[in-house]
């Protein structure tokens, strides 16, 4: 299979068309390979337009989906970003092409070897893989310019927005059980957080995000 062309492909038919046209995401994703980061029975599907099963119950994102975040989250050349749920490593690898230095957090043991292998195979010297619980960040590399959520959530604990630097960007797929997902920008402006809905999407949930149910006599 010819692969460059299947990504050539999915930058002009799936993500441009929809809105993506910062120069610096689409030639990012022109340039990662998406198929090192799927299972290697996968690899043919690697760039279709949905997202696809990477073990362990997770999903790698929608290119579309991924490039939107990007976009909006107007990464610059020198700052730092935390991705929470990097799965096997694509999103870190596309977003290490935009930024200084990326910091990959995993908490899925055999995902985040998988996520290793990958970053390494393509020279993605600038992402530092991290393992941990998703719910608590990662605060020994905070504050961050930019967090990413590799996935959808149902709420954005605290102490994830604590580690956003000030007038720093977060963005989130927000999905309740049963609900279709939005995704979200955050902006911390003094401390206060502000947020807005963007767009309608669809993506694979992360774990450790379920609101707690409400006590009940």
């Amino acid at each position: 299979m010819d692969f460059a062309a299947a990504r050539l492909n999915m930058v002009e038919s799936q993500v441009r068309p929809n809105k993506v046209t910062d120069a610096a995401v689409l030639l990012a994703m022109l340039d990662v390979p998406r198929e090192r980061f799927v299972p290697e029975a996968l690899r043919a599907v690697a760039y279709v337009d949905d997202d696809i099963a990477i073990g362990g119950g997770r999903r790698l994102m929608e290119p579309m989906v991924l490039a939107r975040l990007l976009q909006i989250a107007a990464i610059r050349p020198g700052e730092t970003v935390l991705e929470i749920g990097t799965g096997t490593g694509y999103g870190a690898a596309v977003i290490g092409k935009v930024a200084k230095r990326v910091v990959a957090l995993e908490s899925d043991p055999a995902l985040a070897g998988a996520a290793r292998r990958a970053l390494a195979d393509v020279g993605a010297a600038n992402v530092e893989l991290v393992e941990g619980p998703l719910e608590d960040g990662w605060p020994g590399g905070s504050p961050y310019r930019v967090i990413i959520f590799g996935g959808a959530v149902e709420r954005i604990p605290h102490t994830i927005e604590s580690q956003l630097a000030e007038g720093g960007r977060l963005l989130a797929v927000i999905a309740a059980p049963g609900e279709p997902g939005r995704a979200v920008l955050a902006q911390k402006i003094g401390s206060v957080m502000s947020r807005r809905t963007i767009f309608d999407a669809a993506v694979g949930r992360l774990p450790g995000f379920a609101v707690e149910p409400g006590f009940v006599f």
